[in-house]
């Protein structure tokens, strides 16, 4: 396989960016299907590092993802998708798959939908890396809305 397409499957996280229907949800429910074995068990050390390495290598790979595509934020590349769905579990522990599930609903609304500053954080960054960002900005405001979800007793981890 070369460069190009070992960064376009990379970008595209296999299949799941490249689906006729909504695949930027087919992102995140990859990674929320592969959260539990992939990423949950992992130390907090562990996790955090995952994550710096999924931002900057999947900023590197959108950046030349665009330019292959010649598209600004192409939709096949949902390597961000899985960078915010892994950052909104971040904290927590051992998240039942109901859990799991709920986090996934509340960043696809985040993500869509583009709260401020989501909805400018693209433009904070250039190339690849703003393609990252919002992702990340969307992640940050679904960990607040399910930890204060789970702090008011009303969902449980």
């Amino acid at each position: 396989m070369n460069y190009t397409k070992l960064t376009l499957a990379y970008s595209r996280l296999g299949i799941a960016g490249i689906s006729p229907i909504m695949p930027g949800t087919c992102g995140s429910l990859l990674a929320a299907l592969l959260a539990p074995w992939l990423f949950i068990p992992l130390s907090m050390m562990a996790r955090t590092s995952t994550l710096i390495f999924i931002f900057f290598t999947g900023a590197l790979a959108a950046t030349k993802a665009e330019k292959i595509l010649q598209k600004k934020d192409p939709q096949e590349v949902v390597i961000d998708e899985l960078l915010g769905l892994w950052i909104a579990l971040l904290p927590f522990k051992n998240p039942s798959f109901l859990f799991i599930g709920i986090t996934f609903i509340v960043f696809r609304l985040f993500d869509i939908i583009k709260p401020w500053p989501t909805n400018s954080s693209q433009n904070w960054l250039p190339n690849g890396y703003g393609v990252m960002i919002d992702d990340v900005i969307a992640a940050i405001q679904t960990l607040i809305l399910t930890t204060l979800l789970v702090w008011l007793s009303i969902i449980k981890v």
